[in-house]
């Protein structure tokens, strides 16, 4: 006594389709687990030594590094000692890649020909820069648009941009950061600590860089 129709036997057409199926699923989860783990694997890594990290700006001039309450800890603003700060040159503190290389925030009116324009927000034309190790570093306030494009490698001393006051910034100057581990730190050049660790109170140090590498002008 029947209780249905008969079962028909699987074609091996069709059972080649569904194990190509399978086969391709567990492809693209193997993928997907790759994706995943090169995104989240480096973040949980510890940071790797800090670079020798030099001023970026050019070899031999002498800079005043400062901060003031409510800049932030760890920031650092550059002004040239001697000289106009308008358009001199800002280079790459360490040889890295360049994964940021645009716009922060607007870039307002600040110019060298309207010093007293509108400002804009945030840190107008800038670039990030990937040290490796988990270590970055930040150039803000840039005049123009940077000299790098993003995922250009990069040499110590190479130029990046110049000098200006676009963004929040109420004079030509470098607004730079030294970042461990997606973390702002106190910045070293040369080897020594600037001392700029927060910013409860005003604070000036004068440095002489030393960033005399293959690209440095």
């Amino acid at each position: 006594m029947t209780t249905g129709p008969p079962t028909s036997p699987r074609s091996p057409r069709s059972s080649r389709r569904n194990r190509l199926l399978r086969a391709g699923l567990v492809l693209v989860a193997v993928g997907a687990v790759a994706a995943v783990a090169v995104v989240v694997v480096p973040r949980l890594l510890p940071p790797g030594p800090r670079p020798s990290f030099q001023l970026p700006v050019a070899c031999g001039e002498t800079w005043q590094l400062g901060t003031y309450p409510g800049h932030d800890d760890y920031d650092v603003d550059l002004f040239p000692t001697e000289g106009e700060a308008w358009g001199r040159p800002v280079l790459a503190s360490d040889a890295g890649t360049v994964t940021e290389a645009g716009i922060n925030g607007s870039l307002g009116g600040r110019t060298p020909d309207d010093p007293d324009g509108p400002r804009g927000r945030g840190g107008g034309y800038w670039v990030k820069i990937d040290h490796g190790g988990r270590w970055e570093t930040q150039y803000l306030h840039l005049l123009e648009p940077p000299l790098v494009r993003v995922g250009q490698r990069v040499a110590r001393g190479e130029q990046v941009g110049r000098v200006g006051s676009t963004g929040n910034s109420g004079a030509p100057h470098l607004h730079y950061e030294q970042r461990r581990g997606w973390q702002k730190v106190e910045t070293h050049f040369d080897g020594s600590p600037s001392g700029i660790t927060h910013d409860d109170t005003e604070y000036t140090v004068t440095r002489t860089s030393n960033n005399c590498g293959p690209g440095a002008p």
